[in-house]
C-alpha cells in the first residue's frame, strides 16, 4: 500500500486541506476539520491548516516573536509544544503561545482545548486572557498582540502568582532517589553479567534501561538527580559501545562511545570520563585505529579517578604500542599499569566489565610480551592470569579465551604445536554465543602465524581448519547474517 492511500499520511492531509480550501473554508474552519478528522491537538491542527512543516512553523513562530519576548523555536520543540500535555512533551510558555497565535493568525485561546486549560498554570491562563485578533486580519500575516500590562496591586499579585507557579514546577521531579539507586544497581548487574552471560539478551536489557534513562532526562528533576541520570546514561552507553564492539559492529560502537562521552561531560564525573575513554580506546584498537587507541588511553589517564580504571588504561596503551612495534613504549606502559595498581585507593563504582582485576592485567601483559617476541614472559603472565582467574568469584570467558590464545602463541613461537593445540582446546570448545569479535580476530591472527611457522603438517592444517570453523560459527557472524542486517 502506498503512502498516498494511508489515512492521515501527509499526502492524505494535503489533499484534504486543498479540498477544504477549494470549498471556501477559512483557516480556522480547516483547523477544526483537521482536529475532527485526524484527532489532532489544537496547535498541530492549526499548523496543518496552513500546510506547514514543523520547521516552517518553527521559523514563523520565531519570526513572530521578534517584537516581544523572542522565542527560539525549532522543529523538535514545536513538535513537543504541539503534543503537550502528553507524556515527555514540553509545556508551551505564554510567550510561545502568543508567538504561535501571531504566526498562525488566530487567538491564543484557539490553540488550547480543555486538556490544555486544565494543565496550564492559572497565571498563564490569566496572562492569555486578552482581545483576540480582528477577523479581518490577513490569515498568513503575523498578528502581534500582547497581554495588557497590569498595574498597582494586580501587577504585584500577578508577579507573585508567576513566582509561585515557577516554584511549583522547580520543586517537582519525575524521578526519586530510590529509583536512581535502583537504576545504578541494575547497571552494576548488567556490567557484571556481561562477563559470563550471552551478549544479545544483555544488549536488549541494557538498551531498554538506557531508553528509560533517556526518557527520564527529558522530564524535570533536581540538578543533582539530573547529574546522576546523566552518569547512568553514560555508563549504559559505554556498556552498549563495549557490547557493540564485541559483536563486530565497530561503527555503532563508536557512536555509542561519543554519546557516552557527552553524558560523562554533562555528569561532570572524572571516573566516568576515564571509563568512557577506556571504552573508546578499546573500540579504536579493534577498528585498527591504533594511534587513536593510544591517545584515548593517555587522555583517560589524565583524570583523577578511583578504582582500577587507571590500570586498564595503561594496559590498553601498552597493547596498542605493541601492535605497531613500539616495544619500549609498550613495556613502559606496562610499568605504569603496575604503578596504577599500587595507587588504587578506592573501589570501582560499577564493576564487572568496568573493572580491571589482576587476571585481566596479566592477560594484557601476556599479549604485549607475545608481540614483543618474549614468549617466556608471555607464558609466565598467562599462567599467572589463569591462576588468578581460577580463584575469582566470576570468570570472564572473553578474558580467559584471550589468555589461552596468548599461551598458544607462546608455544607456537617455541615450535611446540602440540602445546599450542592443547592451549586452544578450551577456546575451540566455547559456545557460539560466547565467541566474540576480539577473540575471533586474535584466533585468525594466530592461524596466519601458524601457517608460516608450522607449514603444511597435518596437525597444523587441522588446527587451522578448526579455527576457521570456529570463526564461521561465532556471535558476530550470526549477527551479520541475521534478518534485517543487510547480509545475505
Amino acid at each position: 500500500m502506498t503512502d498516498r492511500s494511508k489515512p492521515g499520511s501527509k499526502s492524505d492531509r494535503d489533499a484534504f486541506r486543498h479540498q477544504l480550501v477549494d470549498a471556501g473554508c477559512t483557516t480556522a474552519e480547516i483547523a477544526n476539520e483537521m482536529r475532527a478528522r485526524y484527532r489532532m491537538r489544537p496547535r498541530e491542527a492549526w499548523r496543518h491548516a496552513h500546510g506547514w512543516t514543523l520547521q516552517t512553523a518553527a521559523d514563523r513562530i520565531t519570526l513572530a516573536s521578534a517584537h516581544s519576548e523572542t522565542v527560539g523555536a525549532d522543529a523538535s520543540l514545536t513538535a513537543k509544544w504541539e503534543k503537550w500535555p502528553g507524556p515527555g512533551q514540553r509545556r508551551p510558555s505564554v510567550s510561545v503561545l502568543l508567538a504561535m497565535a501571531s504566526a498562525y493568525g488566530c487567538a491564543p485561546s484557539d490553540l488550547l482545548d480543555l486538556l490544555d486549560r486544565q494543565a496550564l498554570p492559572a497565571a498563564d491562563l490569566r496572562a492569555l486572557s486578552y482581545p483576540t485578533p480582528s477577523p479581518s486580519a490577513p490569515e498568513l500575516q503575523p498578528v502581534h498582540t500582547a497581554p495588557p500590562v497590569s498595574s498597582g496591586p494586580d501587577l504585584v499579585r500577578l508577579a507573585a502568582d508567576e513566582s509561585a507557579t515557577w516554584a511549583q514546577w522547580a520543586e517537582g521531579t519525575n524521578v526519586g532517589d530510590i529509583a536512581i539507586e535502583q537504576m545504578l544497581a541494575e547497571i552494576r548487574a548488567l556490567a557484571g553479567d556481561y562477563l559470563t552471560s550471552d551478549p544479545m539478551p544483555l544488549f536488549v536489557r541494557t538498551r531498554t534501561l538506557r531508553d528509560r534513562t533517556f526518557g527520564l532526562l527529558e522530564g524535570h528533576q533536581y540538578p543533582r538527580q539530573s547529574r546522576e541520570l546523566y552518569a547512568a546514561a553514560g555508563y549504559l552507553c559505554a556498556l552498549l559501545a563495549w557490547m557493540s564492539s564485541d559483536l563486530g559492529q565497530l561503527r555503532d560502537a563508536d557512536t555509542q562511545g561519543r554519546t557516552a562521552w557527552l553524558c560523562a561531560e554533562l555528569a561532570g564525573l572524572d571516573d566516568l570520563r576515564a571509563w568512557v575513554l577506556s571504552t573508546r580506546s578499546k573500540v579504536s584498537f579493534w577498528d585498527g585505529r591504533v594511534r587513536d587507541a593510544v591517545a584515548y588511553a593517555r587522555r583517560g589517564a589524565t583524570f583523577r579517578s578511583s578504582g582500577t580504571v587507571g590500570v586498564l588504561l595503561a594496559c590498553q596503551e601498552a597493547d596498542a604500542w605493541s601492535v605497531i612495534g613500539a616495544h619500549d613504549e609498550a613495556v613502559g606502559a606496562l610499568g605504569r599499569a603496575e604503578d596504577a595498581r599500587a595507587a588504587v585507593a578506592g573501589v570501582d563504582e560499577v564493576g564487572g566489565i568496568f573493572s580491571c582485576q589482576p587476571s585481566r592485567q596479566d592477560n594484557y601483559a601476556a599479549a604485549v610480551h607475545i608481540r614483543g617476541g618474549r614468549p617466556t614472559e608471555a607464558l609466565r603472565a598467562a599462567g599467572s592470569a589463569l591462576a588468578l582467574l581460577s580463584v575469582q568469584p566470576v570468570r570472564a570467558y572473553g578474558t580467559e579465551a584471550q589468555i589461552h590464545i596468548s599461551q598458544a602463541s607462546a608455544h607456537l613461537s617455541a615450535g611446540e604445536l602440540d602445546g599450542a593445540r592443547e592451549a586452544l582446546a578450551p577456546v575451540l570448545a566455547m559456545r557460539p554465543d560466547h565467541r566474540m569479535a576480539p577473540v575471533a580476530q586474535r584466533l585468525s591472527e594466530l592461524s596466519t602465524v601458524m601457517g608460516h611457522a608450522a607449514g603444511s603438517s597435518s596437525a597444523a592444517v587441522g588446527l587451522r581448519a578448526a579455527i576457521a570453523e570456529w570463526c564461521a560459527d561465532s556471535a558476530p557472524r550470526h549477527l551479520a547474517l541475521s534478518p534485517g542486517s543487510g547480509s545475505a
